[in-house]
């Protein structure tokens, strides 16, 4: 993105949406707009923070400098991240510069009793500090590299004022669709990943899963991992002896989903399994654990292979505090403009969870959110967007389009 670009979260009507008192933010945020318009990067550009907090201490040498995806017309510029969040109900403010080459700034504020208390400051001159920031704190900037972010540095030498922060980063689920294509690279050629294995094993969150799958009208009912047996695992390797090769195969597992029809029971692996299922099964892995202990989840193509019931039902999980006590909260790119009105005769989303992007002349994403437009709580949503009263469609060319189509090649 070129310019400076906020996406906002917080409550613009309180409880004329309906709106829990409880929660400070809002639980959605849909973003629409055409093909190209920069959805995904709103999306990616919290991908990229978070994966920046999480790993530039593990992943980034010394001298090596920092991978980064500018705007490719001013590459030259830093690339700036801030977000303004409450944990336990303190806000904190924590944001970070970067070029191809170094941490440009960084800087922590947190707001107890609603006041500003810096915690640290940094910049290509050096550190300051807060007047009750630890001195454990300031003892690590030796160990930061220009590379690295302190918060990063912080977290791994477990200092008790950075630690919440860099939690919540970790705790955010990011996801992008998932094709059969994905799926298939995902499971790999004999099935179930181990970190998929894990996750499963624990027996609510599969419960909780087929509960979900079951209420979608997959078909399924049930499903289960099946490990190979060690006679089947010993055939194996001694296939592998035979061939020389010098890797120890890993178990295979398969994740079969158990389905009932009139004539009895029968079992699909998930590769086997429609794209909506299979869409149906990844959004539950990441949308059930969110729910379950807070956090963020990130969501692109959000209705991608799902019927429009289907992802109103989803999101209406993040919009119900018994569903959602712990106010979890989804941020999703959607082409499915069904979203914007009305299903079972309630709104899918809030006027004030709705924003819109489109490119600026420049080629920069501007995204901007519903409430500019002052929309009324009747006005019927889906169809002003359609007739652009909104903006972010896409500018066709019937005149070409039919052309292009007519068009024979030789």
């Amino acid at each position: 993105m070129r310019e400076e670009q906020h996406l906002l979260l917080t409550p613009a009507y309180g409880d004329q949406d309906g709106h829990d008192s409880a929660w400070q933010a809002v639980t959605v945020a849909a973003i629409f707009g055409p093909n190209a318009s920069g959805k995904s990067n709103v999306l990616d550009a919290i991908r990229y923070m978070a994966y920046v907090v999480r790993w530039s201490f593990r992943e980034n040498e010394p001298g090596t400098g920092l991978r980064r995806n500018p705007f490719a017309l001013n590459s030259d510029e830093p690339s700036t991240y801030v977000v303004d969040l409450s944990i336990d109900g303190v806000r904190h403010t924590y944001g970070f510069a970067v070029d191809d080459f170094a941490v440009v700034e960084e800087w922590l504020y947190n707001y107890p009793r609603k006041r500003e208390r810096k915690i640290f400051e940094r910049n290509t001159s050096g550190f300051s500090y807060g007047t009750t920031t630890p001195d454990s704190i300031k003892a690590l900037e030796d160990l930061v590299e220009p590379n690295v972010l302190l918060l990063s540095v912080g977290a791994r030498a477990r200092q008790a004022m950075l630690q919440p922060l860099y939690g919540w980063f970790a705790a955010q689920r990011l996801r992008s669709p998932t094709s059969p294509s994905r799926v298939a690279s995902r499971l790999g050629a004999f099935g179930v990943p181990p970190e998929l294995v894990r996750s499963l094993g624990i027996p609510e969150l599969q419960k909780r899963i087929a509960d979900l799958m079951r209420a979608a009208d997959t078909g399924v009912v049930d499903f289960e991992i099946v490990e190979e047996t060690d006679e089947e695992f010993a055939q194996r390797d001694a296939v592998r002896e035979r061939l020389g090769a010098d890797y120890a195969p890993p178990r295979h597992t398969e994740l079969l989903f158990r389905h009932k029809c009139t004539s009895g029971e029968f079992r699909l692996a998930l590769q086997d399994e429609s794209d909506g299922t299979q869409q149906m099964f990844h959004l539950a892995m990441s949308v059930l654990p969110v729910l379950r202990s807070g956090g963020v989840l990130l969501a692109d193509e959000l209705d991608a292979s799902l019927h429009t019931y289907l992802s109103a039902k989803l999101i209406q999980l993040f919009q119900d505090p018994v569903s959602n006590p712990l106010g979890a909260q989804l941020i999703f790119a959607s082409h499915d403009s069904a979203l914007l009105g009305r299903v079972q005769g309630r709104d899918v989303l809030r006027r004030d969870q709705i924003w819109f992007t489109e490119k600026d002349e420049a080629g920069g994403t501007q995204i901007f959110p519903l409430t500019e437009f002052k929309p009324r709580k009747e006005d019927n949503r889906e169809r002003r967007y359609l007739t652009g009263r909104y903006g972010a469609v896409p500018n066709v060319d019937d005149d070409l389009f039919m052309t292009a189509l007519a068009t024979r090649v030789n």
